[in-house]
């Protein structure tokens, strides 16, 4: 790059442009080839979730995204959580956003025990660039569904923090659907790695 910049430099001195155009003449200064673009950098992901105070050893994540009305989109594995996509990395500024099925039709989910967490619980989430991102548990609220808490799930926040979402509350069977959302609320201790 340095090279470069010194051909552009001779080329840009400041005299007046002639009349006419001198002849052509040789010079034996090297023709550059034009800059390549950097490679990108790999996309960061979160891989992984582990929640040792309610028995989560290890989850696999998926990507989530919106359904067509808006909505954050449900893992279709029940044994695995899944992240919004389009949000921050778990680790990185703004609010990750982590959800998973509290049962299903055989039975508990990976988040069957989310409404057991206390402030102070820990949060794992491994990334695919190697590092952890460890997030602590400050609070644990049950809301509505028709009153789900958006702004603050997905609002800025200073630094970077970790929302988890289940269901729960009364199972409504009419729906064949909980009543509640159950919403962690943690902020991030370290990034180790």
């Amino acid at each position: 790059m340095l090279a470069l910049t010194a051909v552009l430099a001779v080329g840009c001195a400041a005299t007046p442009a002639p009349a006419t155009p001198p002849p052509p003449t040789t010079t034996n200064t090297p023709v550059l080839p034009a800059p390549q673009p950097l490679p990108a950098a790999p996309a960061v992901e979160p891989v992984g979730l582990s929640i040792p105070a309610i028995g989560v050893a290890e989850s696999g994540l998926v990507p989530l995204r919106l359904g067509q009305a808006g909505e954050l989109e449900a893992p279709t594995d029940f044994a695995r959580a899944g992240w919004y996509a389009a949000g921050p990395v778990p680790g990185d500024p703004g609010p990750a956003v982590i959800a998973g099925h509290v049962d299903s039709r055989t039975g508990p989910a990976v988040f069957f025990r989310l409404r057991d967490l206390r402030p102070g619980d820990t949060v794992t989430v491994r990334r695919s660039d190697g590092a952890d991102a460890v997030f602590t548990v400050d609070t644990v609220q049950h809301h509505p569904k028709d009153a789900f808490p958006t702004a603050a799930v997905y609002g800025p926040v200073p630094g970077a923090a970790l929302r988890l979402i289940t269901c729960g509350g009364e199972f409504d069977r009419g729906r064949s659907s909980y009543r509640d959302n159950v919403v962690v609320f943690a902020s991030r201790h370290e990034l180790i790695g």
